[in-house]
């Protein structure tokens, strides 16, 4: 006995001008350190800003100030483009980690901010007694996240060599 069968096969495309967001990158340990990097960096630029509006000249106040001040603008413009653009394109997320861009950065702004935490630290724990409690607590938040910066480094090679 036959039978006959008909397979009918339909393809249904939509498409959607709705922009999603990749929470599922908030999982991955590169997306927590992205974010701690933003919060840290956040407050960091927020104490050292204020320590330098305590100054009526701001190059008076000192280059390790400033160096601190756009050292911590610079990473956190950067390392928030980075977020937003993961969180935005699951494509990014998963193609950006494997270009040696990540690595790159992440180890220059790991020694930027070991510069400008040291730095700060010398010159908030030396003998010139100028500085308050706010750019101590910068310069300490400055070092957590260096080790940050460090840990993404450390991760971003890892990716790029395919491991």
């Amino acid at each position: 006995m036959s039978h006959s069968v008909t397979v009918t096969r339909t393809t249904t495309t939509t498409t959607t001008s709705a922009i999603l967001i990749n929470t599922g990158y908030f999982k991955a340990v590169p997306g927590l350190l992205k974010l701690g990097q933003v919060i840290l960096g956040t407050i960091i630029i927020g104490l050292v800003a204020t320590t330098l509006s305590r100054y009526n000249n701001y190059y008076y106040s000192g280059s390790e100030e400033l160096f601190f001040f756009v050292t911590a603008c610079a990473c956190l413009i950067a390392t928030g483009c980075l977020l937003i653009s993961c969180l935005l394109s699951i494509s990014t997320a998963s193609i950006i980690s494997k270009t040696i861009f990540e690595l790159v950065y992440h180890g220059v702004a790991f020694v930027l901010y070991l510069i400008a935490s040291a730095l700060a630290m010398v010159h908030s724990t030396g003998s010139n007694k100028r500085h308050d409690s706010l750019y101590l607590t910068a310069a300490i938040l400055g070092l957590f996240n260096t080790i940050l910066y460090l840990a993404s480094t450390i991760l971003a090679f890892k990716s790029y060599r395919g491991g």
